[in-house]
Formats: C-alpha cells, sequence, structure tokens
C-alpha cells in the first residue's frame, strides 16, 4: 500500500458572515470603543456564522490524483486552504506529510512589487527548497509558463493570465510531494490550459499526489482516480470509481424529470438581460416531459428579457451525457451573420432543434450559456448555471440489426451508399 501524505479527521469550519463582519482592532481601538459605549459589551450582537466543511474525515495516499467536485459554496476551495495551511479549520486536525504546492486564487503565494524571476525563487524558498535546487529547474519554468519577455517585470503589471501561467508553472516544476489545483486553470489560454492538462497528467504518473478542484467533469474523469462530492460542507461521495460520484453529483432522483426551469425571483440578472425561462418543446412550443425518442423532434427555447442591445451577446446552450462529457455547444450566432435571429429589446423567445438520430439513449443536461464574445461569460458551462434534463430512449435506428443502446457517445443514423467496381 502506497503511504498515506494527508489524513484528515474531523474537520469543520466555520465563518462569520453578513454585516457583523469587522476589521482587527487595536488595543487602542478596543480601549476607545469601551470609553465611548460602555455598555456596549453587554449587548448581544447575534453574530451570524456559516459552516463551509463540516466533520470531513478523509485519508489521501501517495500518487493519487484526487478531484475534489462540488457545486459553488460546497467547501472545495476552503479544503485545499486548510490542506496549504492558509487557513486554520474550527475543529478537527490535519496532518500533512511532504511538501505541499498550491495554485490557488491568483496572486496566492506571489508579491505584486517583485519580478517573475524573484517570486519563483521566494515561492521556491517558501517551499523549503534551495537555491540550486531552483536555479536547476528555472529555465524550464520560464519556458513552459511563456512568460519570458516579462520576467523580469513586477508581477503587478501582469494580467490574470500572466499570473496563473506561472503561478502553474512554479507549482508544476518545482519538488513538492503533493499539488493541490483549483478551477483557476480555468482562467488561462485554450492552449496552456490543454499544455497544463498533458503535464498535470505526466505529474500524476510520477508519484506525487494532486488534489484537483475542477466544475470541468471531462478533466476530472480523464486525470483522477478517486473522486469526493462535497454539498454544503459535508462529504456526500467518495470512490475510485469517478464515473459514479460525477453522475452523483450532476443527477438527482428529483432533478431527472426536470425538464423545464423558471428564474425564481430573479437568482439570475444582469445588465445586458434577465433569462427568463428555459424547457424542452415539441415543434408548437409545447413542453415536454418523460423521455423522448432518439429520431423525435424536439427543441430547446429560451425566454429572456433582453435590456440592452450589444453585438457581442451569444446565447445557447451546452449538452452533457451521463459522464459529464460535453457533447456540444449552440450559440445563436453559429450560422452565418445574415441569418442570426434579429435581437430586440424586450421579452422574446429563441428556440433550437435538437438534432434527430443523434443523441443515444441516456440522461443529459443541458446548460443556459451566455457571454459577450471574447469579452467576459455571464452564464458559464459548468458554473452553476440554469439547466435542464432530457431522457432519449428509442428510436435508435428503424434497422432490425439495431434496436438497443449502441456503443459510443452519439448514437447518429448516417447514410451509406455503394460503388461497384
Amino acid at each position: 500500500m502506497n503511504n498515506l501524505m494527508i489524513r484528515i479527521e474531523n474537520v469543520s469550519k466555520r465563518y462569520r458572515i453578513g454585516a457583523h463582519q469587522t476589521r482587527y482592532k487595536t488595543f487602542r481601538d478596543s480601549f476607545t470603543d469601551l470609553l465611548r459605549t460602555p455598555f456596549k459589551r453587554f449587548h448581544s450582537e447575534n453574530p451570524q456564522y456559516i459552516w463551509a466543511l463540516h466533520d470531513l474525515s478523509l485519508e489521501i495516499y501517495e500518487g493519487e490524483v484526487l478531484g475534489i467536485i462540488g457545486r459553488n459554496g460546497a467547501g472545495k476551495t476552503t479544503l485545499l486552504k486548510i490542506i496549504s495551511r492558509i487557513t486554520r479549520p474550527t475543529k478537527g486536525k490535519i496532518e500533512i506529510y511532504g511538501k505541499v504546492g498550491s495554485l490557488l486564487e491568483i496572486g496566492t503565494g506571489f508579491h505584486p512589487e517583485l519580478t517573475g524571476r524573484e517570486n519563483i525563487y521566494l515561492y521556491g524558498a517558501i517551499l523549503g527548497m534551495k537555491k540550486r535546487e531552483i536555479q536547476n529547474r528555472f529555465d524550464e519554468i520560464v519556458d513552459f509558463s511563456g512568460i519570458e519577455k516579462f520576467i523580469d517585470t513586477p508581477m503587478k503589471f501582469y494580467s490574470n493570465g500572466m499570473f496563473v501561467r506561472l503561478a502553474f508553472t512554479i507549482a508544476a516544476y518545482l519538488d513538492t510531494d503533493i499539488l493541490l489545483v483549483d478551477e483557476v486553470l480555468s482562467v488561462g489560454d485554450a492552449e496552456f490550459q490543454k499544455k497544463s492538462m498533458n503535464k498535470m497528467s505526466s505529474i500524476s504518473k510520477s508519484g506525487r499526489t494532486i488534489l484537483f478542484v475542477s466544475h470541468n467533469m471531462t478533466a476530472v474523469q480523464q486525470l483522477c482516480d478517486s473522486c469526493i462530492l462535497l454539498d454544503e460542507g459535508k462529504l456526500v461521495s467518495h470512490s475510485h470509481d469517478v464515473g459514479s460520484v460525477i453522475k452523483n453529483y450532476i443527477y438527482t432522483e428529483e432533478e431527472e424529470l426536470h425538464s423545464i426551469w423558471y428564474n425564481e425571483n430573479n437568482k439570475y440578472d444582469f445588465y445586458w438581460f434577465t433569462p427568463i425561462r428555459m424547457s424542452i418543446t415539441d415543434k408548437n412550443g409545447s413542453p415536454i416531459s418523460g423521455y423522448v425518442k432518439n429520431d423525435s423532434e424536439v427543441w430547446v427555447e429560451i425566454e429572456l428579457l433582453l435590456k440592452i442591445i450589444d453585438p457581442a451577446f451569444t446565447i445557447g446552450y451546452a449538452i452533457f451525457n451521463e459522464d459529464g462529457i460535453c457533447l456540444y455547444w449552440s450559440y445563436h450566432t453559429d450560422t452565418p451573420q445574415n441569418t442570426w435571429p434579429l435581437l430586440t429589446k424586450g421579452r422574446i423567445i429563441l428556440k433550437s432543434k435538437i438534432p434527430q438520430n443523434f443523441l443515444n439513449e441516456g440522461l443529459y443536461r443541458i446548460e443556459m450559456i451566455a457571454s459577450l464574445h471574447f469579452r467576459e461569460w455571464l452564464l458559464e458551462p459548468g458554473k452553476n448555471t440554469p439547466n435542464i434534463f432530457l431522457r432519449i430512449q428509442g428510436g435508435l435506428s428503424e434497422s432490425p440489426l439495431w434496436i438497443m443502446k449502441r456503443p459510443g457517445v452519439v448514437a447518429p443514423i448516417i447514410q451509406w451508399e455503394i460503388k461497384h467496381v
């Protein structure tokens, strides 16, 4: 059995929230307040608290690549902060056997006034590495990060993407036993994300222990050999069957019948638009519940209140299978520009037909996505966006040879021709 690297025993973390949060006071501040309001200390302020983690116990072993998944606010980042000693648990204890390198929030562990070069040495020194060890890896770090031109520039002038490039590269190349990686990797550009995923894959094969927090279920499935699911600070599921934990996260019995979504209490409201409804309908716009056949005509309808006309505004949906694999995105701007639906201010409905004879049997999650193209996400896939569910059953083919679910992610019917020679 591999060596134990992290032992977490009954760890809980409580934060004080709301208007009752105050700054740290000096003795002079406290004494002055007492003179001004001598009876204030007898008043009950009724502070509010939230438990980010609740009675969590876990053991992580050498060479294990552990995926940590859950909705926003589930306690994922809090767990990594406790392991990396950024914050202390309110209750319980944690034992760590080895050096820890972490990639959490952008800029964590860096000094903005120092250059990229100086921060590489600073970060290595924090990890307990000798100067010669850092020098031996320095050229590799700079080359992989791709920021050689800015290596002697103070990091306060770096963009978020440059921060992430350097932070990940240092954490990946320096000699740590445990690597903590948060969702912050998604800030980098697509090319660097691909390089980072490949690097993490090679790190995992080298015997280092990795804790990987991500909303990208495909990445979790590919990289991790075990996975935990957190919900409201509690450990819901832990298994070496990563796919089963992902399914537990994405699908519940209650949600399987959820084929229509309403924006109750304006939970989602943006400067540019407010989503009102998303639903699965037939060609006439009537809601569909239950299962549909592979060859049925099915539409995704999105109703919204458009407040501002912005040429960069795009809206659509992303569809995921039961393993959390994204099958495709569809935007209202995917076709030639002269065929785009003409958006107008006010309440409108956009609809898009799901390809017939395409989806395999199974349960699918459909997420509303919206962005200002190349500017910013409004509703980002995998980041707690509104979603509905679609179950496909039957109708796969009229062929007498295929009447059941086929292998593969999708099950398209493709026409064949013959040429006699």
